[in-house]
Order: structure tokens, then sequence, then C-alpha cells
């Protein structure tokens, strides 16, 4: 059986909104000011978690800003990106051109459910915050990475939404990354959320 790992990149406060600054987000381009050093072991905790990494899973609009840019670009990091199974959750992407992508038909609850089921190891999800919320919202999310940058932006899109269940999460593994990313990473505890 899989396990849906999101791994998400996100401010101190909490945003993931437009980080690379393509969105058009008065705030964005967060995620550039990190420093060279920083940089540099981010890239390495990405690499090892995409060596580990069995698919991934992403929203349509996280898939296009992925497939506009890795399949042409070189080194063993994007070999191994470009080379996963992709599946994408979207009703208005009929032919990805991206290799190894694959459209999830009907409702992403009962679509997901079934990817889980059919595959074995990491399906790591990207950014795709609409995803991730319908994700932990149905309780198909199992791990929640996350690398802390040190910004605070004080506005944007938050990775959990004001109308998400409540979750309770165990700490798994904290690490610093760089001189000034953290990554934390948190399983999600089943039993509080079908309490709940």
């Amino acid at each position: 059986m899989g396990k849906i790992v999101i791994s998400e990149n996100v401010s101190l406060d909490g945003v993931v909104q437009d980080p690379t600054g393509d969105e058009g987000f008065r705030r964005g381009g967060w995620f550039d000011r990190m420093a060279d050093r920083d940089r540099v072991e981010w890239t390495k905790v990405e690499f090892d978690e995409a060596l580990a990494t069995q698919a991934l899973l992403l929203g349509r609009r996280t898939y296009e800003w992925f497939a506009a840019r890795w399949p042409s670009r070189t080194g063993a990091w994007a070999e191994r990106l470009n080379a996963l199974p992709k599946y994408v959750v979207s009703s208005t992407l009929v032919d990805p051109e991206w290799n190894n992508s694959t459209v999830l038909d009907g409702e992403v609850v009962a679509a997901v459910s079934k990817l889980k089921q059919e595959l074995d190891g990491d399906i790591v999800v990207y950014a795709s915050r609409r995803l991730v919320r319908t994700l932990l919202e149905h309780g198909l999310a199992d791990e929640l990475r996350l690398i802390v940058h040190p910004v605070v932006l004080g506005a944007g899109e938050r990775l959990f939404g004001e109308t998400g269940p409540e979750l309770s999460l165990r700490l798994v593994d904290t690490r610093a990354v760089g001189d000034g990313l953290a990554a934390l990473t948190y399983g999600i505890v089943r039993e509080a959320q079908d309490a709940g």
C-alpha cells in the first residue's frame, strides 16, 4: 500500500503561495531569498526525497509548472523526476506531455484511494495546495514534510485552510538544512482523525 507524503516549502507563518514569484502574488518569490548554502543543502534534501519516491501526485497547475521545467533539465535529479510515474488530478488536462504522466479519472478521493491501494512506497505531493487540502480533509495523507523558510510574509494562502479538519500530528524528524532552513517531518495520527 502506498503512503501519501505531502512535501512543501513553507514560510514561517505557513504561507505556501507563490514561492517562486510566478503567480503574481505581491509577496511571492520568497523561496528565492534563501542563501546559497541553504540552497545547496535544500537541493540535497529534495534529491534524496526524489530517490526514495515511488510516484508523484500533483494538481494540474503544479504539474504544468514542473512539466514546463524538468523535461529539459539534465543531471541525476532531473533524470529521477523525469523517470518517476506522475499522477495528475485534473478535470481539464486530457493529454499530459511529460513522460510517465497519467491523469486520474473520476472523483479525486476515490481515484487517490485506488492509487494508494495499487502502489507501494511513497507517493509524494509537491505544492498543489488545493489537492493537499482535499487529501487532508479526507484522511488520505499519511505524512507531512515541511521545509520551513525563515521569512514571515504576513499574507498569502497558507498550507492549512481555516475550514480544514483538526489534525493530530506526531513529530518524526527535525533537522537544520543549511544555516536558515528547518526540515520538519510529521506523521498524521489516524486515531485522532477518526475520533473527531
